[in-house]
């Protein structure tokens, strides 16, 4: 499997652009080696900075343009998403996604995925309200009808879209678009791309490496990757759109606290070896689901039969750790189980070290074609045996109806 192809640049980051990423998630973002320093940088506390005069191209003066101790956290995100420039982070998920849906003019037009994440969908319809954005949804692993709708199809005047916007798998159904096919055909129609990869993380696909404009994360899920931070990230290799997001950052204000961004960092240290655990549970997971007899159906781009299997398999280095479970007796059953787990987390969000599971449809926004009964299991990094035992003693538990579950 191949995630992208790499840039020729013989360095990346002052690092050999050879390192694999789960190399780059340890060594990137590290301070200089003198004698006498640290190996992990300093959190520097300070809202601004002695300036006076004319303050040159680079220098920190305010901390909402800038602050040192958000440096080497986007030095080493860039490196992973083998970026020319480094990431920019954000105060939120949603203010990277703001960021990069400020780049359709008003009067635009976003063509997205029907299945994504619901407020990142809410936003571009918000947009619609007061810029006159429209947006067109669509099933993202339907290439052809995505690069026809990227094209004008159905859209008033024929108009082509601005910007397509990508999320591979999507969230929560987890279909796998045909990305590099998508860049190149939205790229032909005149559209930017916007690719969200926070699910594959960028140990499982690198999507400017097939030439999308920018790269949105919600660091809050795998790249922190312990529940306890709340960041956002975007990339670009665009020296442009880098300008206009930075501006958009500074200008909204949409700006991330050092002790989170430092927090994250050394989150991302193990990245790789979380992702590597999180992945072979949730895979061994799926392939025993698939034959409970408490279960309806299961999605994860690893089992041979999903339908995106093998799309997955021939772009993605690993098929996530996102489950999508649907247990026998409707939402009532879903809900069962979830009320009936006991080291399974009943909450929203994602990507930590521990296995959480909810209910999609119980948010309002969530888009009816996604089943009422669809549990999203977000798979840590526990033991699997116990992982197992506790969800398939609730999917059992639930089918009785009723009592909690006492054991």
């Amino acid at each position: 499997m191949s995630a992208a192809p790499e840039p020729a640049s013989s360095t990346h980051h002052g690092l050999p652009s050879a390192l694999s990423p789960a190399t780059l998630a340890v060594a990137a973002g590290r301070p200089p080696r003198v004698q006498g320093g640290p190996v992990n940088p300093p959190v520097v506390l300070s809202s601004t900075y002695v300036s006076q005069g004319e303050v040159p191209p680079g220098q920190l003066f305010y901390a909402r343009a800038g602050t040192e101790t958000w440096h080497p956290f986007e030095e080493a995100l860039g490196a992973l998403e083998r970026s020319v420039h480094p990431a920019l982070v954000f105060g939120s998920g949603m203010a990277a996604i703001a960021a990069a849906m400020s780049l359709v003019p008003p009067g635009g037009r976003i063509v997205l995925p029907r299945h994504a994440y619901n407020v990142a969908t809410s936003y571009a319809q918000d947009l619609g309200r007061r810029s006159q954005v429209t947006t067109t949804f669509v099933d993202v692993a339907d290439t052809e009808a995505v690069l026809a709708a990227v094209r004008g199809k159905g859209a008033p005047g024929g108009t082509p879209a601005s910007m397509l916007w990508i999320e591979s798998p999507t969230n929560p159904m987890l279909e796998v678009a045909d990305v590099p096919a998508l860049v190149a055909g939205a790229h032909a129609a005149g559209a930017l791309v916007a690719v969200d990869n926070t699910f594959a993380t960028p140990l499982g696909q690198r999507p400017l490496g097939w030439g999308a404009d920018v790269v949105v994360h919600s660091v809050t899920k795998y790249l922190a990757g312990h529940s306890d931070v709340v960041l956002g990230a975007a990339l670009t290799d665009d020296p442009e759109l880098h300008a206009r997001l930075h501006g958009y950052r500074t200008l909204h204000g949409a700006i991330a606290g050092p002790t989170e961004v430092w927090l994250a960092l050394r989150g991302l240290r193990t990245l790789a070896l979380r992702v590597e655990r999180s992945q072979t549970n949730a895979a061994e997971l799926a392939r025993r689901l698939v034959d409970h007899p408490a279960v309806a159906a299961v999605r994860h781009p690893g089992l041979p039969d999903d339908p995106g299997h093998a799309r997955a398999a021939a772009s993605m280095d690993g098929f996530g750790s996102i489950v999508g479970l649907r247990p026998l007796g409707g939402a009532a059953g879903a809900d069962a189980v979830v009320a009936a787990v006991r080291l399974w987390v009943p909450a929203t969000s994602l990507g930590g070290v521990e296995s959480s599971l909810e209910r999609r449809r119980r948010f309002p926004g969530e888009p009816t074609s996604v089943p009422e009964d669809l549990l999203r299991l977000s798979v840590g990094i526990e033991d699997v045996e116990d992982l197992w035992a506790d969800l398939s003693a609730a999917l059992v538990h639930a089918q009785g109806a009723g009592e909690p579950r006492t054991s």
